[in-house]
């Protein structure tokens, strides 16, 4: 029986992977990651997301206010607004986190250690990347080799997957639409991605402007429109 781990944070790339892992294992556990993020609606999006695709076990773990940053999503700092895709920054986002995904890995292979998991998902992009370091492909061939060394001393010991890793927006929709099918509407209304914790998103931040802009370019009406 073929069993993987899926790092789950409810929002539209993450619950693609969750998907992907359901259709290409038998058994799909998830974590999600409370870490005082700014909003809980990602957490309740996550918990939903799990019910709906019936995993095997789903995990909420707790990190308390262990991730320090200036970051809006952890501080009190205001959040940046944009009016279209050619405003965003070209460097450095601030709503980065330092070391998030590095930790977010390290505990994902303790968990699939105990749960007899070497295949470990997360929705990571390059395209995506608004000085995300730990967003890129380089990153998470580093992580794999580190963690399998330092698990196993074999740097090939985990598989960490990244299904969307140089896919546009628009293909990530497709990609899920392909994956979800009949469910792909009712699936994708579960999941959040507004910064600002706002059901439907507000179209003006980071992640809403290149979800909308995937959505668009796909040709598909986001499920989550409906709630603006």
């Amino acid at each position: 029986m073929t069993k993987s781990l899926v790092i789950l944070s409810g929002s539209q790339d993450s619950t693609t992977c969750t998907a992907i892992a359901c259709r290409d294992f038998d058994e799909v556990h998830a974590i999600t990651f409370d870490y005082q993020q700014r909003h809980s609606i990602e957490l309740d999006s996550a918990v939903a997301v799990a019910k709906a695709l019936t995993l095997n076990s789903h995990e909420m773990i707790s990190l308390g206010s262990v991730l320090k940053s200036k970051s809006p999503l952890v501080s009190d700092n205001p959040l940046g607004q944009y009016d279209s895709v050619e405003a965003l920054p070209k460097e450095i986002e601030p709503t980065f986190i330092p070391a998030r995904n590095i930790l977010f890995l390290t505990i994902a292979v303790n968990r699939a250690e105990i749960l007899g998991i070497r295949d470990i998902f997360i929705g990571v992009c390059e395209t995506n990347f608004a000085g995300y370091w730990d967003c890129r492909r380089s990153f998470i061939d580093a992580m794999q080799s580190a963690l399998g060394g330092g698990m196993y001393g074999e740097k090939e010991a985990y598989k960490i997957h990244t299904p969307l890793m140089y896919l546009t927006k628009a293909e990530s929709v497709h990609l899920a639409q392909e994956v979800l099918k009949e469910r792909f509407t009712e699936i994708m209304e579960l999941t959040h991605t507004c910064y600002a914790g706002l059901k439907g998103g507000c179209g003006k931040y980071y992640a809403c402007i290149l979800r909308d802009r995937g959505f668009r370019e796909a040709g598909i009406d986001d499920p989550i429109w409906q709630y603006r």
